[in-house]
């Protein structure tokens, strides 16, 4: 196997105390990498997440209290992460966060553009900032994504829409920093169970899907899928950039109307 090695590599993961942040942390961790994340005051057991960090023989992380959509906030994150670090060499850019609206009534522009402070603007910002910071832009950026752009989930209106944005603005900066050394990427990520997802969904979704026959082994675990954002992070895939690649185990394409039909038939035939 090929091994990674991201020794003496700086990485900043936003909203890495959680789900897949944390996943993400904790395998560019192992993987020798001085991770920093940030959280929002008082969301996290910093030293619960030590811990784990320790236990699984990963680099230990720094935990910083930064609020992605305050400019003050970023500031100070930065500026302490230079303190100890000459420059960032990886950034993940994971926060998300929306109101679930359920009809049009909801719909509320100064909500929605709080979403967009929160989930799209943050690629933007913090890569500038850390260019204006360090002197250069992070070799690699990785924006996480859902497949919510090209899917109707009720309540998740914002959501998608601030994915979509924030897809497109990736693509953008591929080409506007590739001249930097700097690649671009998104990860669309399909059904994984997070705070996040059960937030919006609610625990009922998993039951029913069992149910449902829904196979367990194509729900994402935040493990998977920091594996994803580490093999990004690697170097071994640096032809890719401007790309948004989707980790989903292949499952929209199955779970269909027609499969749903076959499955249904072919219970039914062996009854008879």
């Amino acid at each position: 196997m090929v091994s990674i090695d991201l020794s003496g590599r700086n990485a900043l993961i936003t909203g890495g105390t959680r789900g897949i942040g944390r996943s993400a942390a904790l395998h560019l961790a192992r993987a020798g990498a001085r991770v920093f994340v940030t959280c929002k005051w008082g969301s996290a057991d910093e030293d619960e997440m030590r811990s784990e960090f320790a236990a699984r023989s990963a680099v230990e992380p720094v935990i910083i209290n930064a609020d992605v959509s305050v400019d003050k906030d970023t500031d100070s994150l930065l500026g302490r992460i230079a303190d100890t670090a000459e420059r960032i060499d990886i950034f993940v850019s994971n926060v998300g966060f929306a109101p679930v609206v359920r009809n049009l009534d909801e719909y509320k522009k100064r909500s929605f553009f709080k979403t967009l402070e929160y989930s799209s603007w943050p690629l933007i910002e913090y890569s500038r900032r850390i260019r204006g910071v360090f002197g250069a832009y992070p070799s690699r950026i990785v924006a996480i994504s859902s497949d919510g752009p090209d899917h109707f989930y009720r309540g998740y209106d914002y959501v998608s829409a601030a994915k979509t944005l924030l897809e497109h603005f990736a693509r953008y900066l591929s080409v506007h920093l590739l001249p930097e050394g700097s690649r671009v990427n998104v990860i669309r990520f399909g059904t994984v169970r997070t705070p996040s997802f059960d937030a919006v969904f609610g625990n009922e979704f998993f039951e029913f899907a069992r149910r449902s026959g829904m196979p367990e082994n194509l729900i994402l675990t935040p493990d998977e899928c920091g594996k994803s954002v580490l093999a990004l992070c690697s170097g071994l895939l640096d032809a890719l950039n401007g790309q948004v690649v989707t980790v989903d185990y292949g499952l929209p394409f199955q779970d269909n109307l027609m499969m749903r039909f076959l499955d249904w038939k072919e219970k039914n035939e062996s009854k008879a």
